[in-house]
């Protein structure tokens, strides 16, 4: 979104979601109208690292297929803000509406759901009603943007490099806002979003020159020692953190891997066990960036800065390309101009694959 701002400031969004309001406030510069709105199951989370499945199924049972109510609400205000395009991040529900509101939808994805339950199909039975039914949702978008690192390579329109918001502030100016003193070395430590209570502080303080950056970890700023703890909205923007710190440790998730891709520091990442998405974005850290597997148990225990010193000795890598962001926005600015939508064998020769 911010990406399109910057080539047309004309550009306006409504958004459909539950995300708090704060956090497009705080990554958009323009305008944009917000609606809450429950769009998408995903996975009910226990922990960052751990989803309820009995609970999710519960609550896919209650929510697929779309209520037919549901979808006409969503699309009749599609058509009042005379919407010219349906950009959906794997939730099916504006693909639906979009298509009940005769207004072309672009599925944007590096997974989609009914890829991630089949995984869980075999000892939870209660995914199996509604994979097929979330395929076809998926399959029926009228565009479809794969972004790095895809995990299932589908037909698509495009495939781009990892999309991820830009670093705003120079690292010095994040750091002497942390109060951090020159030249200290910035370990920062993230579960991606989700607030998590980090155990065993002790373990990681006492680190001559190296200081712990923790969101997620306390209602105000706290400082206690060489570790600085930071609410869930703290006012920093989390790629400056990223982009000012000397190593980031945390969950393989999708924004926090691609913010850490495109500040090319060391990534001490851990893998959320039986998540199949975390299986590409492991292979991708190892090819394309400069990391180090960490246990979930070590990261919870403490032990893993025993090894801290390896992973802040990790040669930075060097991002390649440009970000996915510009590349979906060029793609969409191009079929907004176009006479959309059209049947994916007509496009072959139009669009950017």
């Amino acid at each position: 979104m911010e990406a399109l701002h910057r080539r047309d400031p004309r550009i306006e969004f409504e958004l459909f979601t539950q995300v708090p309001e704060w956090f497009f406030v705080d990554s958009l510069s323009r305008r944009f109208s917000y609606h809450s709105l429950l769009t998408d199951i995903g996975l009910v989370q226990k922990t960052p690292f751990a989803a309820d499945l009995p609970q999710t199924v519960t609550r896919l049972q209650d929510f697929y297929p779309s209520d037919p109510e549901r979808v006409e609400h969503l699309a009749a205000a599609l058509k009042r803000g005379q919407s010219e395009l349906v950009i959906c991040d794997i939730a099916p529900l504006g693909i639906v509406a979009a298509r009940s509101a005769g207004i072309p939808g672009l599925l944007v994805e590096n997974f989609t759901w009914d890829w991630i339950y089949e995984a869980y199909a075999t000892k939870h039975g209660g995914f199996s009603t509604h994979i097929d039914y979330l395929k076809t949702v998926f399959d029926s978008a009228d565009y479809r943007i794969q972004t790095e690192p895809v995990c299932r390579p589908n037909p698509a329109d495009l495939t781009v490099s990892p999309v991820s918001r830009n670093p705003r502030t120079p690292a010095f100016q994040v750091r002497n806002q942390l109060g951090l003193p020159a030249g200290a070395t910035v370990v920062l430590i993230t579960a991606g979003g989700i607030p998590f209570r980090f155990p065993c502080l002790e373990r990681i303080s006492g680190h001559s020159g190296i200081f712990f950056l923790i969101p997620g970890m306390s209602e105000k700023i706290e400082v206690r020692g060489s570790v600085i703890l930071l609410p869930h909205h703290s006012g920093f923007y989390h790629p400056d953190l990223v982009n000012a710190s000397d190593a980031v440790v945390g969950k393989v998730g999708y924004s926090t891997l691609t913010e850490v891709y495109w500040s090319g520091v060391p990534f001490g990442y851990v893998v959320r066990q039986g998540f199949r998405e975390s299986e590409a974005l492991a292979l991708f850290i190892e090819k394309h960036m400069a990391g180090m597997a960490i246990a979930e148990d070590a990261l919870n225990d403490g032990s893993w800065v025993l090894g801290l010193r390896e992973l802040l000795s990790i040669k930075p890598h060097r991002p390649a390309g440009v970000n996915g962001a510009d590349q979906i926005a060029e793609a969409i600015l191009g079929w907004i101009g176009s006479d959309f939508p059209l049947s994916r064998g007509e496009r072959d020769g139009r669009c950017p694959r």
